[in-house]
């Protein structure tokens, strides 16, 4: 079986991994598990996925596990997005065999969470939303914000919400913190409700020709305490 997405957007980690590859044993698929579930937190995804809807074409999650893929196949899904960008833990190789398993698409769209979201990363999201064979589910490694970053673009982008009910995707209620570094994403979005739908500049117009994301970089001011919790507590990534 190969192990590869069918298409990558975005920069994607490119450590060397153990798990960029095939799982070729019976040992391979244990230590693979082990580390998903242990060093990737898989355990925890076990108990609650973070599963939402967004819409009809599209849920949104954390990393799912194999038999959880499974449930999204039975509820239609024909492509698997993983935001991560990462392959460094068990989960990936176990996650491409499940859509291959089951036929889905699986391919990346890679996202940052700790910074002012990439100009380039957005237009190409834009694209890859017309392109993509719905129904389709997005995830990160919790499912609180860059699942909830391109769940809010999304809802712009094809569902032709506003910058208001977009920020919805990104609350508390997903596990989202607003007042950690990832809250630039809500930044991001605030700065566009206010700057541009404001003045009648869509969404797409104001992102290539009015967005500064230097300038939201320097304005942006996280708090140290939900820092602290979503980095070194939660390790989110």
């Amino acid at each position: 079986m190969t192990l590869q997405p069918a298409q990558t957007i975005g920069d994607p980690y490119r450590i060397p991994s153990r798990w960029d590859r095939p799982l070729r044993t019976l040992g391979d698929r244990a230590l693979a598990w082990a580390h998903s579930i242990v060093g990737d937190h898989a355990f925890v995804r076990m108990i609650y996925l973070n599963r939402h809807r967004v819409g009809a074409n599209l849920w949104r999650s954390a990393q799912p596990t194999p038999y959880q893929i499974a449930w999204f196949a039975r509820r239609g899904v024909r492509t698997v997005v993983s935001l991560r960008g990462g392959r460094r833990h068990g989960s990936w190789p176990l996650e491409l065999e499940a859509c291959a398993r089951h036929d889905l698409r699986f391919v990346e769209l890679v996202v940052r969470s700790r910074g002012a979201p990439d100009r380039q990363t957005i237009l190409d999201a834009a694209r890859f939303f017309e392109t993509l064979d719905y129904p389709a589910l997005i995830h990160c490694k919790s499912g609180a914000d860059r699942a909830g970053f391109v769940a809010a673009l999304y809802m712009i982008l094809q569902e032709g919400a506003t910058a208001k009910q977009a920020l919805r995707q990104l609350s508390f209620r997903y596990g989202h913190f607003h007042w950690a570094k990832t809250g630039i994403l809500d930044a991001f979005f605030e700065r566009y409700r206010d700057e541009g739908e404001a003045k009648g500049i869509a969404f797409l117009d104001w992102v290539e020709n009015h967005y500064d994301p230097e300038r939201l970089e320097r304005t942006f001011k996280p708090h140290f305490w939900s820092t602290l919790i979503n980095d070194r507590i939660l390790h989110r990534e």
